[in-house]
C-alpha cells in the first residue's frame, strides 16, 4: 500500500517536531529532506520500492553516503510521525571512518588567522562570537543562551533536544563579553544580536564566518561554526583525556557520537602507521 505526501501531511511532521522540542536547524533539515522526497515523487506514493529507488538516485547524483543517510533519517521520522513505518528501507552500511579529511580540519594556528583577521577588518562581534563557541565547544544553535545573566553567573543553563546541561563560561571571556556588552549598550538578554537587535541567525553566523577565508588564508572547507566545536573537542580531551567528561561537556547522549569528534587526520594516521616501523 502507498501513501501520497500531501501538504498538511508536511504541517503535522511540522508539528510533531515542535512538539519533541527538536532544534530549529533539524526541524528545517527534516522538512528539507522530506521535501525533497516529495519533490522527487512527484504525486507517486511513497512504498518501499520508490524509497530505494530514490535512496539509488541520490547516490547516483552525488550524494555522500552519510548524507543520504540523514536524509533517510529525516524521512524515517516522518513516516513514523504518519504511521507509514512499513514503507521504511534500509541506511547504507558505512565503514566506521579512522581518520577525518585533512581538508575539513581546522588547525588552532588557522582559527588564530580567522580571529586575527575579523579583529583587523573590525569585526569585533564575529571575533567574539567565534572564541565563545570554540572557547565552550557550544553549538551554534546555543549561541542564544550566552546571554549577559549567563556571563554575570560564568554559566550558561542550555535547554536543547529535550535536555538541560551547564556551561561553565571562562573567566577571561566573561569579562570580553561584559566589555562588549557595555560597548553595545546591552543591559540584558542575548549578548549576540543584529544592529536591529534581532538574534543572529544560523545562515548569518555561516555567511560571516566564510567571509573571512580569503583574507585568513584558510580554505573555505574549513570554515563553518561546527568546526570550532570540533576544536574546542579535541583540545579538551588532549588536555583531559577524559571522553566522558567530553561527552557531558559536549551534551552527547553517547560517547560513540564524541568519539567522532576526537578522529584524526589522515595525514596525522599515517604517521602513526610510519611509527610502527614495520616496512623494512
Amino acid at each position: 500500500m502507498g501513501y501520497c505526501i500531501a501538504a498538511s501531511d508536511m504541517a503535522v511532521f511540522a508539528a510533531q517536531l515542535r512538539r519533541e522540542e527538536r532544534a530549529k536547524g533539524t526541524l528545517e533539515k527534516y522538512l528539507r529532506d522530506v521535501g525533497a522526497l516529495r519533490r522527487w515523487l512527484a504525486g507517486r506514493p511513497v512504498t518501499q520500492d520508490n524509497l530505494a529507488e530514490w535512496k539509488a538516485r541520490l547516490l547516483e547524483a552525488g550524494y555522500a553516503p552519510t548524507t543520504v543517510n540523514s536524509m533517510l533519517a529525516a524521512v524515517h521520522a516522518f513516516l513514523r510521525c504518519m504511521g507509514w513505518t512499513e514503507c521504511r528501507v534500509k541506511f547504507l552500511k558505512i565503514q566506521r571512518r579512522l581518520f577525518r579529511e585533512h581538508r575539513r580540519e581546522l588547525t588552532r594556528a588557522e582559527y588564530a588567522r580567522l580571529l586575527d583577521t575579523a579583529r583587523q577588518q573590525g569585526r569585533e562581534r564575529l571575533a567574539l562570537l567565534m572564541e565563545t563557541i570554540c572557547a565552550t565547544g557550544i553549538r551554534v544553535s546555543e549561541v542564544q543562551y550566552i546571554t549577559l545573566e549567563a556571563v554575570g553567573l560564568g554559566r550558561a543553563e542550555i535547554a536543547l533536544k529535550g535536555k538541560l546541561r551547564t556551561i561553565l563560561l571562562p573567566g577571561k571571556l566573561c569579562r570580553k563579553l561584559q566589555k562588549y556588552a557595555r560597548k553595545q549598550n546591552i543591559a540584558s538578554g542575548e549578548i549576540f544580536l543584529t544592529r536591529s537587535g534581532t538574534p543572529l541567525s544560523r545562515r548569518q553566523i555561516w555567511g560571516e564566518m566564510k567571509g573571512l577565508c580569503a583574507l585568513a588564508g584558510v580554505e573555505k572547507s574549513k570554515v563553518f561554526p561546527h568546526n570550532l566545536r570540533h576544536l574546542f573537542a579535541t583540545t579538551f580531551y588532549q588536555s583531559c583525556k577524559d571522553i566522558a567528561r567530553l561527552a557531558d561537556v559536549l551534551g552527547h547522549s553517547s560517547i560513540e557520537t564524541t568519539r567522532v569528534y576526537l578522529l584524526t587526520t589522515g595525514r596525522e594516521h599515517r604517521r602513526a602507521l610510519d611509527r610502527l616501523g614495520l616496512v623494512s
